[in-house]
């Protein structure tokens, strides 16, 4: 089925259904619902306010289109709680997403994300873009016909950044860039990192993996202090240290070494990746100038 037909078909419909009834969850994160109580060829309309959640949709028939209206933390948005705008989002699919396609909407334009799947394909990789000042972005998911629909769900996790934050663009085949990525961080952009970051470790390189399914490179750390984590990534493997493994870019090119690091960044869909990542010393320098300065927007215990 053509991309353009499809959307022709959609704009057509638009106004008869505009009424439907969204279901979400209770705080505007999620949505569950059913194909099988929607009317043939019907396209319902859904909009959640979240910077991430989750979308599940049984036994899919007809369309449903997406809005993302999230309400970002001043920590999500940027520094000083500013931003110019711009926010990257991520999808990440179920690996058993099955029974609709899943189409970036852009202006009007549909881009293809995510395709129904064989049983025998590979899961779905995670895809990214990210939305400019005044674009109108939407996901629009079609179904695909088939005779049995009782085993097909198409579900997806999804998350939300700042511009700020995005340094990383986790897409396999990326619509968004991954320019300036690998680049050090300045001492401005390492002190907000320390402030913000979901995760602050001072730890040594153990290994360097790598992860072939999302062609990144997996950082072994044994972590002497954490300064602090959102989720539970470094967990203890003795009296004084504790281990985790972070994610960055395949290109970034790390590879183990001596030395204590500050390692900093971001939890995507459960999993740690790299932001700024000096050396110790250097970070330790820099936190000393800032102080001096009194521009430090937030204060560490640091030795």
């Amino acid at each position: 089925m053509a991309i353009s037909w499809i959307y022709k078909v959609w704009i057509l419909l638009l106004p008869i259904f505009e009424s439907a009834v969204s279901s979400y969850s209770e705080d505007q994160c999620s949505w569950r619902g059913s194909g099988l109580s929607q009317q043939p060829g019907s396209v319902e309309q859904i909009s959640l306010h979240c910077s991430e959640g989750a979308l599940d949709w049984l036994y899919p028939k007809g369309a449903l289109r997406l809005t993302l209206s999230p309400r970002l933390t001043s920590a999500a948005v940027g520094p000083g709680g500013s931003s110019s705008g711009l926010i990257t989002a991520c999808v990440k699919p179920s690996e058993h997403f099955h029974g609709a396609q899943l189409y970036l909407e852009r202006d009007g334009v549909l881009e293809l994300l995510v395709g129904d799947r064989l049983e025998t394909s590979p899961p779905p990789r995670v895809r990214c873009f990210s939305r400019l000042p005044g674009e109108k972005v939407a996901l629009f998911l079609q179904a695909t016909p088939h005779q049995d629909i009782s085993r097909r769900i198409a579900s997806f996790r999804y998350e939300l950044r700042g511009d700020w934050t995005a340094r990383l663009s986790l897409d396999s085949n990326p619509i968004s860039s991954n320019e300036g990525a690998c680049r050090p961080c300045n001492n401005t952009e390492l002190i907000m990192a320390v402030c913000t970051s979901d995760f602050v470790v001072r730890g040594n390189i153990k290994a360097v993996d790598e992860d072939s399914e999302l062609r990144a490179a997996v950082i072994k750390v044994s972590a002497t202090r954490v300064f602090r984590q959102k989720y539970a990534l470094f967990t203890s493997t003795g009296r004084l240290t504790r281990s985790g493994e972070i994610r960055t870019l395949l290109q970034c090119g790390v590879r183990p070494g001596a030395g204590s690091f500050l390692f900093t960044g971001r939890v995507h869909f459960g999993e740690a990746w790299l932001g700024c990542a000096p050396r110790y010393k250097d970070f330790l320098q820099a936190y000393a100038q800032a102080k001096l300065a009194q521009q430090l927007p937030c204060e560490m215990a640091v030795d």
